[in-house]
């Protein structure tokens, strides 16, 4: 890696810190990140140029680096790869309050972009449709994922009629707005992710909170409901946002992003273990999110969910 640095970049006597997911460096007193890059060439434009305009917003984002070739991606052994340079302070941390500040900046309005994303139902549909093909191939000796998978492609289904639904009875207001998000939020939420800039897309806003919410459900749960609640404070949305914001939260990602990197090879599935023993609380917790939500808009109600309690809204 060192000598793919030094021939594409002219970077030289650096220490190379390496882990599964990225390399990071310091070089001239910056911090530099090369990392896989998995997108396609066309987002790659985008990203640049929605890059562009938050650092002319003063924005703290990570910067691409084109490399000696002019070129922004580097290609080994068929892999490619950018490098990134990220603000030295890349542990700042952002909780809710700061993201609903930060949204206001980044409004992307009406602009047509292919990094936007908001067609979740036709997304997670698709998704669900892979991972049952991939389980049958590629799963048959994996006992964990076999005895577990069903109950989470049944929740995504949940999450996709409950879409489905919300966007015929429902259109976005004024309160919804369509901004700069990211493939995932996680707590604690540091720049080096909230700000890295493949990790961008345009989407509704409620998208990152739905994200961060069930980051901390899982690993900060004492601060869950401190941010919960502070967020409901602060920012209103129309029916259509609460009911998205619902949806994403029974979306089962949390779930999704380990089952690929166990099929990849990436990780074990005992991986999993933690996520599957907490999967009664987190009905408890889509529960809470249902009276909570509720107070605000009269969102649709998911029956076996709620059977257990009669919610009087």
């Amino acid at each position: 890696m060192k000598e793919l640095l030094k021939n594409f970049y002219n970077v030289y006597d650096i220490e190379l810190i390496e882990n599964s997911e990225y390399s990071y460096f310091i070089f001239n007193e910056k911090k530099y990140f090369f990392v896989p890059y998995k997108r396609s060439e066309d987002e790659l434009q985008e990203l640049l140029t929605l890059n562009q305009e938050l650092i002319n917003k003063n924005i703290p984002t990570g910067k691409f680096i084109i490399n000696n070739q002019n070129s922004f991606i580097t290609i080994d052994n068929n892999k490619k790869y950018v490098l990134i340079e990220m603000p030295l302070n890349d542990n700042t941390e952002y909780n809710v309050l700061d993201m609903i500040d930060l949204a206001k900046i980044l409004v992307v309005g009406n602009k047509k972009s292919i990094l936007y994303r908001n067609n979740w139902a036709d997304l997670w549909s698709s998704k669900v449709d892979y991972f049952e093909y991939q389980i049958r191939q590629l799963g048959k000796d994996k006992t964990i994922i076999l005895n577990s998978f069903s109950y989470y492609i049944g929740l995504a289904e949940n999450a996709i009629i409950y879409v489905n639904n919300t966007t015929k009875k429902y259109q976005i207001s004024v309160n919804e707005k369509i901004t700069l998000q990211r493939k995932r939020v996680v707590f604690p939420n540091i720049a080096l992710n909230y700000f890295n800039p493949i990790n961008y897309v345009i989407d509704i806003e409620v998208r990152d909170i739905a994200s961060y919410f069930k980051s901390l459900f899982f690993n900060s749960y004492e601060d869950l409901f401190i941010e919960v609640n502070a967020y409901f404070k602060k920012r209103k949305l129309g029916i259509y946002g609460y009911q998205l914001l619902y949806a994403r939260l029974l979306y089962p990602s949390f779930y999704f992003d380990i089952y690929e990197k166990v099929i990849e090879g990436d990780l074990d599935e005992e991986t999993l273990i933690p996520i599957i023993n907490k999967a009664n609380d987190y009905e408890l917790f889509l529960k809470d999110m249902y009276k909570i939500i509720s107070k605000y808009a009269p969102i649709e109600r998911v029956d076996w969910l709620l059977k257990k309690e009669e919610i009087i809204n």
